[in-house]
């Protein structure tokens, strides 16, 4: 019998919202963890505002809105509060009841600047993965690094001669997009600068490849559970790699132990097997035999069992690029600027860790 649709205007409903979310949701997980890290971060929050006038939006919420903007590929924060005013789930897991307004994008704006004096979202991911290595899913012995370009969020047009000053004038035709004709002109990093983002640089990925305004976007990743160890954002240059490399030894996983690095060949040069060594570190790079210069690495490398496990695992890391470029959309950036680069780049770290996590607490439940 088929059945009649029943059109009703109103009516009155007492729901638990618990009782909506499966108890197997990724989210639970994802949820709980960034309450932990949330915790341990509350002095760092009070700091952050005053004890007097107008209460703001918490700090935990807006936190917990990025996390649900890379998870769902969410391009923009106007887009992620129009969702909030009818997406359950989205409340649920801000802590939100069914009748309490969302909040204006606007917000995301006015409370970034203090999010950033204060270093929260670096905070944050590294509350993340202390949560990871207190729960036994984070090696401590066997790592790789990588790095990858993200497009600056400037066009082409705008990468002008320093000296060069804008006059005002503009194509009549088509004033908010004129029209510029640069073929042929000779530019450079040296001689040119973007007039919209000035920390970006002109780079391109590989012979043949059009050159892009980018950063350069660098990982530190654990090899057992492909978890970020560390995440950093740098300038476009064809060394930030190696340096950036170094650095995210120094300042996460150095220490007197004995640590592997794997890496792909773009990193076989004797400088850095020779500051890896000095750091305790067994270099498993990618061999790069290609022209005169020959591999930095020998067989006193290349012998051990481990340095094919090492040599396996490395192709993990490509999912982290993967990950943040196409599901959280950080292929391009966000803000100008590289201190706002990297604090989203924290922020999509921390998310891809939780979601990596998730998983294993919930069979472990």
């Amino acid at each position: 019998m088929r059945g009649e649709e029943q059109k009703q205007k109103s009516m009155l409903v007492l729901m638990n919202p618990e009782e909506l979310i499966p108890r197997d949701h990724p989210l639970r997980s994802v949820r709980k963890l960034a309450e932990a890290a949330f915790q341990k971060l509350s002095p760092v929050f009070d700091q952050m505002y005053s004890r007097v006038g107008r209460p703001s939006i918490p700090p935990e919420r807006l936190l917990l809105s990025t996390i649900l903007m890379a998870l769902y590929s969410i391009r923009s924060e106007r887009m992620f509060c129009e969702q909030l005013r009818y997406n359950f789930l989205f409340r649920w897991f801000l802590g939100m009841d069914m009748i309490e307004p969302a909040f204006d994008h606007s917000v995301f704006s006015a409370n970034r600047e203090r999010l950033m004096d204060h270093e929260v979202s670096g905070l944050f991911f590294r509350e993340i993965v202390a949560q990871a290595r207190e729960k036994k899913l984070m090696s401590d012995e066997h790592f790789t690094v990588d790095g990858s370009l993200i497009e600056a969020w400037a066009s082409l047009k705008s990468f002008k001669r320093k000296a060069q000053k804008d006059d005002g004038a503009t194509d009549s035709d088509d004033p908010g997009n004129p029209s510029v004709d640069f073929h042929g002109e000779k530019r450079s990093n040296d001689t040119h600068q973007s007039t919209t983002d000035a920390e970006a640089k002109l780079m391109r990925k590989g012979k043949g490849k059009e050159a892009k305004l980018s950063y350069s976007l660098h990982s530190l990743m654990e090899n057992r559970n492909g978890l970020l160890v560390d995440f950093k954002v740098g300038f476009a240059d064809g060394f930030s790699e190696r340096f950036a490399a170094i650095e995210m030894v120094d300042d996460s996983v150095g220490g007197a132990h004995r640590i592997t690095i794997g890496a792909d060949k773009g990193y076989d040069s004797e400088d850095f097997v020779e500051a890896l060594r000095e750091r305790n570190a067994a270099p498993h790079l990618a061999q790069n035999d290609s022209g005169k210069r020959g591999s930095a690495i020998d067989r006193r490398t290349t012998r051990h069992p481990g340095y094919k496990i090492s040599r396996k695992k490395r192709k993990r890391v490509e999912k982290i690029f993967g990950w943040v470029k196409t599901i959280a959309l950080f292929g391009r950036t966000r803000y100008k600027g590289r201190l706002r680069t990297q604090f989203w780049a924290y922020l999509m770290g921390a998310a891809y860790n939780l979601l990596r996590m998730s998983r294993p607490l919930m069979n472990t439940a």
